[in-house]
C-alpha cells in the first residue's frame, strides 16, 4: 500500500503535525508496514479533528496532542462507536495507545491519557463465508480469453486457493511465483515472509495470466498484476473494485477478499486440519486468530452434531 504520509500529516495543526511528523520517521525506521503506518497517522489525524471539530470541549488539545486527556479519549471513542463501530473504535484505540506510547518514550509525556481508558469491547459476529458456489458464480464473470478476464481470475483463486490476505496477494511481485513447485511467495504483516502452495487449477490461471502479461506494455514491471490499459500496476484498492464489480456482476453480495479468508479458515477446521499448521499457512503468530476466523466452523460443527445425537426428538 501506497500512501503520501505528509500530505495525511498537514491536514493537522502545526504542533500535532510536527509531532505526527517525527513518530512517523520513527515508525519508518523500524520498518513498520505502510499500511500500518497509514493507520496509525489516521487514527491520530481523527482525533486532532474530533478535538478541533468540537473545540468548545477542549480547544488546547485540539492544538496540541500533548495536551490530550483520558476525558478526551474517552469522549472520541464515544464517538467512534456511535459514528462508526465498536471494531472501528476499538482498531483506534490501539492505534493511539502507540502514537501515546511513544510520546512517553521520548519523555514528552509523562503518562499517556490512554493508561486508565479501558478499550471498547467489539461484539463478536460470525464472519459470513463464502461458498464454492458463490466463488463459482464470481469467477464465471471472467473471460480468460481476455487480459481483464484472465487476471481477474488468477486473482479469484489466488484468494480462495490459499486464504492471503489482500494486502499480500496485491504487493506480489513476478519473481514471488515459482510455476516449476507451484507455490507463491507472500510477504505478510511484520516483515514475515511465507511460502504456500498452490492448486492446479490456480496455476493454470496463473500461466494463462503470465502469458497474456508477457504482451503487455507494462511488462517489465516487477508488479505480478497490471492494469488493463497504461503502464501500472493493479492496486489493492484496484483489486477491492474489481471485486466489487465481479460481485456485482455474479449477484454476490459484500464480496471482498477478507471473506475468503475467513472462508479457508472455516474449511480447515471443519476438515479437522491442526490449528498449528492454519497458523503458518494463513500467517499468523497468535492463536487468537484462529479462534475468531474458525468460530463460524465451530457453530456449524455444533450444529452438525447437535442434527446427529437428536437430543430430545424421541420422547
Amino acid at each position: 500500500m501506497k500512501f503520501d504520509a505528509d500530505r495525511l500529516i498537514s491536514r493537522n495543526p502545526s504542533m500535532w503535525a510536527s509531532f505526527l511528523r517525527d513518530w512517523d520517521r520513527s515508525l519508518r525506521a523500524a520498518d513498520h508496514p505502510a499500511t500500518t503506518r497509514y493507520n496509525y497517522l489516521l487514527a491520530a489525524t481523527q482525533l486532532c479533528g474530533f478535538l478541533g471539530t468540537f473545540g468548545h470541549i477542549r480547544s488546547g488539545a485540539g492544538q496540541d496532542p500533548l495536551a490530550v486527556t483520558k476525558a478526551d479519549i474517552e469522549r472520541f471513542q464515544v464517538w467512534m462507536i456511535e459514528t462508526r463501530s465498536a471494531s472501528t473504535a476499538l482498531n483506534k484505540h490501539k492505534s493511539l495507545q502507540q502514537f501515546f506510547s511513544w510520546l512517553v518514550a521520548e519523555e514528552e509525556l509523562d503518562v499517556s491519557p490512554l493508561a486508565r481508558v479501558r478499550q471498547p469491547r467489539r461484539k463478536k459476529k460470525l464472519i459470513p463465508i463464502i461458498g464454492e458456489d458463490q466463488t463459482r458464480k464470481v469467477l464465471n464473470t471472467c473471460d480468460r480469453r481476455t487480459f481483464a478476464g484472465a487476471r481477474d481470475e488468477a486473482i479469484i483463486r489466488m484468494f480462495a486457493n490459499t486464504g492471503a490476505r489482500l494486502s499480500e496477494v496485491a504487493d506480489l511481485e513476478i519473481h514471488d511465483i515459482d510455476m516449476s513447485l507451484d507455490t507463491a511467495l507472500y510477504h505478510g504483516k511484520g516483515g514475515k515472509d511465507r511460502r504456500v502452495r498452490f492448486g492446479p487449477k490456480t496455476g493454470r490461471a496463473l500461466s494463462r495470466y503470465i502469458r497474456m502479461r508477457s504482451q503487455h506494455r507494462a511488462a517489465q514491471l516487477s508488479h505480478l498484476w497490471l492494469a488493463q490499459k497504461g503502464a501500472a500496476h493493479l492496486s489493492d484498492n484496484g483489486i477491492q473494485m474489481m471485486l466489487r464489480r465481479r460481485g456485482q456482476a455474479a449477484d454476490v453480495e459484500h464480496l471482498h477478499a477478507h471473506r475468503w479468508r475467513h472462508t479457508y479458515a472455516h474449511e480447515w477446521k471443519r476438515a479437522g486440519g491442526d490449528t498449528g499448521d492454519l497458523m503458518v499457512v494463513l500467517g499468523w503468530s497468535s492463536d487468537e486468530m484462529p479462534r475468531h476466523y474458525g468460530a463460524s466452523a465451530a457453530a456449524e460443527r455444533a450444529q452438525e452434531t447437535q442434527a446427529r445425537l437428536r437430543i430430545g426428538e424421541d420422547v
